[in-house]
């Protein structure tokens, strides 16, 4: 009697360590483990090889820094579906710019995003709208400028802007984006109204939280980011099509609820959802790429990976409609 008293305890403790705060925030960093050695088992190791590490680091580059940017909207409880179309507009602005002035490339690219941020933001907090809502609207207006700015002929970057193609510009830009995020979300009042606003707005408001001031702040941050984000692209790319960013929006998503980011926002955000999201993403697309798989196979692949994580990782308790 007493062992199955024993036996029922421990059942009972190991339920609940499984359905507890701890083993969810421990699960990206489990997925990125399991995902990361099942595309090494598969693929025969080739996916961890010198040129393909670089490969892979390549494609971490700009994303990481976009999701920087969103990580701070969803930490809100909001959502942000421009980021594509946001990064293909920058794009041309810095790569027209750039024949100009590299520094000036920059800064306009990075005065695009925020304005297109700023415009997501306004809209936003103004007129009440989802946030859902008014990104896709802007989602597709910001992407019909790209299409028609690229109608006639791809627009190019000039070889100036191109040189700086190197690993060591891009993997320092995303260090300092890392860290200066990381300063204000863990050790200034932004990171606490963030997440106060995503826990509650009424009583983030109430608290002292000027919530709507936060909300366009933070649009305005998401979008400047992701201007910068566009001058790792065009060194990269080139010149710049009317598919520049396309779908970047739903990698972000997923690479950021890949890597344990409550989709409702709030205290339980992390920041390492950022970094570990992306590098699971990165290393789930370019295996599934090597395994030969083709786009439709693919996608389903990510999408049931995604919504298992969801399920896995979703706090019930707090869930609301997103903002």
């Amino acid at each position: 009697m007493e062992k199955a008293i024993n036996r029922e305890q421990e059942q009972s403790r190991l339920r609940a360590f499984l359905t507890g705060d701890t083993f969810k925030a421990l699960l990206p960093f489990i997925g990125l483990v399991v995902i990361t050695v099942l595309m090494n088992i598969l693929t025969g190791g080739k996916i961890f090889t010198p040129k393909r590490i670089r490969l892979l680091l390549s494609q971490v580059y700009y994303p990481t820094i976009v999701a920087t940017g969103v990580f701070f909207v969803m930490t809100l409880g909001s959502i942000d579906f421009t980021e594509g179309s946001t990064l293909g507009v920058a794009s041309i602005v810095i790569s027209v710019l750039s024949f100009y002035s590299i520094p000036l490339a920059i800064l306009g690219g990075i005065l695009t995003g925020a304005a297109i941020g700023a415009i997501n933001g306004f809209v936003h907090v103004k007129f009440k709208l989802p946030s859902f809502i008014v990104t896709i609207c802007t989602m597709y207006l910001f992407r019909g400028v790209c299409a028609y700015l690229t109608t006639e002929t791809a627009v190019p970057a000039s070889a100036a802007i191109k040189a700086l193609d190197q690993d060591w510009i891009k993997i320092t830009l995303t260090i300092v984006v890392l860290v200066v995020a990381f300063f204000y979300f863990q050790f200034t009042r932004i990171g606490y109204d963030v997440k106060a606003v995503g826990s509650g707005e009424t009583a983030a408001r109430f608290s002292g939280v000027r919530t709507d001031r936060v909300k366009f702040l933070t649009f305005v941050n998401a979008g400047a980011l992701t201007g910068l984000a566009a001058f790792v692209n065009v060194i990269k790319v080139g010149s710049i099509t009317s598919t520049a960013g396309n779908q970047l929006e739903t990698q972000i998503l997923i690479s950021l609820v890949l890597g344990g980011l409550p989709i409702t926002g709030g205290a339980k955000v992390r920041f390492t959802n950022i970094i570990v999201g992306t590098l699971m993403y990165t290393v789930l697309n370019n295996g599934l790429v090597m395994l030969g798989y083709d786009s439709a196979t693919q996608q389903l692949i990510k999408g049931i990976v995604f919504l298992v994580f969801v399920a896995l990782t979703i706090d019930r308790k707090a869930l609301k409609v997103i903002k």
